[in-house]
């Protein structure tokens, strides 16, 4: 029996809590086969992002063709592509393979430390959305793509409208940053889906954009329609971050294996 195949395009965290780890981490979990192509490598623990260090594009693009040519996939995640350069390589990439692409428009790190460079934005919204069958921004990444500021869960629809002006088939709108329930909002502009879960008192959540994105990819890579992976990539996420865990003198991360312990 061939395992569903997803490959992520991501920075490596040597810590384990988040970027291509997180990402291997949840495919293995939902039951696919996951693959990676690394965009760059970090230094980075429980505290923060200590150095990063991007790949050549040649490197990026030599790792995606070696596999997709070979082993073909079913779905492509996208994470941390740092430079404007990087972003344009990696959304011809994925538009020239006829897979779903699930689009995580990495900003800054759980810590604050900035993993895009200012110059690469333009790329982003231009380049790399309009490639995106689903993308997948936080409130802050909202802000810095479109300038909208998402105050409450009303302003959800106009953040999600601002988004889907650069072109991606689907928008999910993770509202994790507001107050109360963790409220996301997933739309193509004409139908609409609210996910609500509840927020658990735990600061470990180191990982959770990359393990939501990964595990919406793995969902489609099985067949299943936009709003159901969404649906089973935040109940996924919810009992990961209810496990998460303390490692180091920091914030920890989700724990990927939740599932597997209980």
């Amino acid at each position: 029996m061939s395992l569903p195949r997803v490959l992520t395009v991501a920075g490596s965290d040597s810590g384990g809590g988040a970027g291509i780890q997180a990402d291997l981490k949840t495919m293995l979990a939902l039951g696919v086969h996951g693959m990676s192509v690394i965009t760059a490598v970090t230094a980075q623990n429980s505290l923060g992002v200590q150095g990063a260090w991007e790949l050549p594009a040649a490197a990026v693009r030599a790792q995606y063709r070696s596999v997709v040519d070979d082993i073909g996939v079913q779905a492509v995640k996208t994470g941390m592509l740092a430079s404007a350069e990087l972003v344009g390589t990696v959304a011809e990439l994925i538009s020239d393979t006829d897979a779903p692409a699930v689009v995580d428009p990495v900003g800054v790190s759980k810590h604050g430390d900035p993993l895009l460079a200012a110059s690469a934005l333009d790329s982003v919204r231009t380049k790399l959305l309009p490639a995106a069958t689903v993308a997948t921004p936080n409130l802050d990444e909202v802000a810095q793509l479109t300038g909208v500021r998402v105050e409450s869960e009303d302003d959800l629809r106009r953040a999600a409208a601002a988004v889907l002006e650069y072109g991606p088939r689907w928008v999910l709108i993770k509202g994790g940053h507001l107050p109360g329930d963790a409220v996301d909002l997933l739309t193509d502009g004409t139908d609409e889906y609210r996910y609500h879960a509840p927020r658990h008192d735990n600061r470990h959540t180191h990982g959770t954009g990359c393990t939501l994105a990964s595990a919406i990819a793995s969902g489609l890579a099985k067949g299943q329609r936009v709003p159901e992976a969404v649906e089973a990539a935040k109940e996924y996420v919810t009992g990961a971050i209810a496990a998460g865990f303390a490692l180091g003198a920091g914030i920890g991360p989700v724990d990927h294996g939740w599932r597997f312990r209980h």
